[in-house]
């Protein structure tokens, strides 16, 4: 795999994006200003411009993949397990040490996405992998990296995560980590935090985590970390419990339980809950041999099967190893970035729909290679979300390239979406591959009449009120951006008027904030929930002068950057006064037109401004840079950089804007305007 050139880069350091929304990046001075003739045709050339870069990016066999960026904690714990198991070679940790240098910040910390704050789990695992990687303690650098994990509460105030990996060399104690039993693995589905309580991500974390959890394993560390604890004599002191009356109180008192419980767990038991947890994770390797397609899973079972007695030669773990070698992105500087996940399903859907919006024939060649590869990646059997719809016939696609047993809701409407815009020569091939998606994704609709991601009224309150899950989200709610996707995906096969469209909508019409937007799950944030929502509602037959709309169009107009574009920082979501303010992007202000667009807007001041900065931002060869993370793996704990999003959404908006809406009575019936 070769990195990409289109300007993503590394994350560099550097001061917060703007807080103001007025005071956004600079526009290029030269461009289109203003509505007309002239704003038409410098759109017209932007779209010319993306269409033929993007079509120039598309792999031969038809699917697209930009790369994924998250952060360094990905490339340091691939160091870490390489370690661990032995195998940690010079090249790979130079390269990755590469990397991560490349990553921190003058202050000496490293964040979580680009012009983010310092965070303390991420910088002391890449200081860890520095030193892994031969960088002396005492180097500038790294003086300034330990100050400041020391000054921030040392090692003992990292997440749970960290401290296993330091547990795992000897660095921090077992005894002062959360209890992670495996006979949860035998808890059945009825019985509260059982393993299918856990949203599927965590799901296939937890089970390989409670193997290691109860082996405890030490091996030899390669060097001693006393310049990270804040009291090198007591590493971890005791903090007062919570009230009991608590939920917190309750569950840091049940894990004490479970400490107590395991001096005295039944021998047999545990080691039959150990197998069974093994040959859980061995039931799921994908035929890659990876885990869910993504990272940290395939990380935690190769540890956790390697423990249980695999060699490194057996074909489960050797296909597991070779499996994390591919999530490497290796840069024309020689360096090597760990993706967390690769996203082609995703980027191919949304890539065919961005140059069928954009006015490329709906039987060009290169959409028919697309679609001809999404048909060939959709998934005919059950996997773990039939737990909770025994009886529902499979028919979905996931995210990645392999992960038969996670399709999951969100890529199959897009999916869907993408091939209703496609002629195919075999029209029958593509419809039932339609029908079985339309009718797998209605079956997973959640009891208050949403979506989630991945499963089915995946809701239990509990999971995240556990000790050991401080890492991010762990439970798989319906969201807004998902509902919405789903209820367009209906509206375009002819649906709205059906029952469980018609819930979605009430669902999305009661979610909306009281201000206008609505909440973005798994794009940052409420620009991407609203410009996910306003086209499903307008698709499904709600008016654009629905008060919903037009509060969701105030809004957005509300928040639109000086430049004209729309940007909103990660920290949206842990502050709500950041909603909809940051620097500007291509991606979110692309979401924030197609929103505007879908809403009658077309002629707006708002709408000429968006389309303009798009215009005099793009590059000569076609390309958006995007340093800024619009991405959301967990709010605000895992952000995303998609180094396509940059390309496909401003290419939707620009061509739903010459064109008209997909699937509207006015599409491609646009006059053309006279060029100026």
């Amino acid at each position: 795999m070769t990195a990409t050139t289109d300007g993503g880069g590394a994350i560099t350091g550097g001061a917060d994006p703007r807080h103001d929304s007025t005071a956004a990046p600079a526009a290029a001075a030269a461009g289109p200003s203003g509505g007309g003739t002239g704003l038409r045709k410098g759109v017209r050339e932007a779209v010319d411009r993306a269409t033929g870069e993007l079509l120039a990016r598309q792999d031969p066999q038809g699917w697209w993949k930009g790369d994924l960026q998250t952060n360094v904690t990905m490339d340091a714990e691939d160091l870490l397990l390489r370690q661990f198991l032995g195998i940690r070679d010079e090249a790979v940790t130079r390269a990755a040490a590469l990397f991560i240098r490349g990553e921190q910040r003058e202050d000496g910390t490293w964040a979580t996405f680009h012009g983010g704050p310092p965070e303390l789990s991420a910088t002391i695992e890449a200081y860890v992998a520095l030193r892994l990687a031969g960088d002396p303690p005492d180097a500038p650098h790294m003086s300034r990296a330990s100050a400041w994990i020391r000054a921030h509460g040392g090692l003992a105030a990292a997440r749970v995560f960290t401290r296993i990996w330091l547990a795992l060399f000897g660095w921090w104690s077992w005894d002062h980590l959360p209890e992670l039993p495996p006979e949860l693995v035998f808890l059945p589905p009825w019985v509260p935090l059982n393993i299918y309580d856990f949203g599927c991500w965590a799901r296939q974390t937890i089970v390989p985590l409670t193997v290691v959890s109860a082996l405890r394993p030490v091996r030899p560390a390669p060097f001693a970390l006393d310049e990270l604890h804040t009291d090198a004599r007591d590493p971890s002191p005791a903090k007062p419990l919570p009230p009991l009356a608590s939920w917190d109180g309750a569950f840091q008192r049940m894990d004490k339980a479970l400490h107590l419980y395991r001096r005295v767990a039944p021998r047999r038991l545990r080691k039959a809950a150990m197998a069974a947890a093994g040959r859980w994770i061995v039931e799921r390797q994908e035929n890659d041999g990876c885990w869910g397609g993504i990272q940290p899973p395939a990380v935690y079972s190769v540890i956790a099967l390697h423990l249980l007695g695999y060699d490194l030669g057996h074909p489960v773990m050797r296909a597991g190893l070779e499996s994390l070698d591919r999530f490497a992105v290796w840069r024309e500087d020689g360096a090597r970035m760990v993706e967390a996940c690769q996203s082609p399903v995703w980027d191919t859907c949304l890539a065919a729909i961005a140059l069928a919006d954009a006015g490329l024939p709906p039987d060009h060649p290169a959409l028919v290679r697309a679609a001809d590869w999404m048909l060939g990646e959709e998934i005919r059997r059950p996997g773990d979300w039939a737990v909770r719809r025994p009886g529902l016939a499979p028919g979905g696609w996931a995210f990645e390239f392999h992960n038969d047993n996670y399709p999951d809701i969100d890529d199959t409407a897009e999916v869907v979406l993408a091939l209703r815009r496609i002629r195919h020569p075999q029209p029958g091939k593509v419809e039932a591959a339609i029908a079985r998606g339309v009718s797998w994704n209605l079956g997973m609709q959640s009891k208050n009449g949403a979506w989630g991601a991945f499963d089915a009224d995946n809701t239990s309150p509990f999971p995240n009120r556990l000790p050991f899950c401080d890492f991010g989200e762990v439970i798989d709610p319906p969201s807004a951006d998902v509902t919405a996707h789903v209820v367009e995906m209906l509206a375009a096969e002819g649906r709205a008027s059906d029952p469980r469209a018609r819930r979605g909508i009430a669902w999305l019409l009661a979610e909306q904030e009281a201000d206008g937007p609505w909440f973005g799950r798994w794009g940052t944030n409420y620009v991407y929930g609203t410009g996910s929502v306003v086209p499903a509602l307008t698709a499904a037959g709600i008016a654009p002068s629905h008060p919903a709309v037009r509060r969701a169009v105030a809004w957005l107009e509300s928040v639109q950057n000086e430049d004209g574009g729309w940007g909103e920082d990660q920290r949206s979501y842990r502050d709500r006064s950041w909603a909809g303010k940051g620097a500007s992007t291509a991606s979110q202000t692309a979401w924030a037109l197609m929103a505007l667009l879908s809403a009658g807007e077309r002629d707006g001041d708002a709408v000429a401004r968006g389309l303009a900065y798009l215009v005099e931002t793009q590059r000569p060869d076609g390309t958006w840079d995007e340093p800024y993370f619009t991405g959301t793996g967990f709010p605000w704990d895992f952000s995303i950089n998609y180094h396509l999003y940059r390309q496909v959404f401003p290419l939707t908006a620009l061509g739903r804007y010459l064109h008209g809406e997909p699937f509207g009575p006015e599409r491609r019936n646009v006059p053309p305007a006279e060029e100026s």
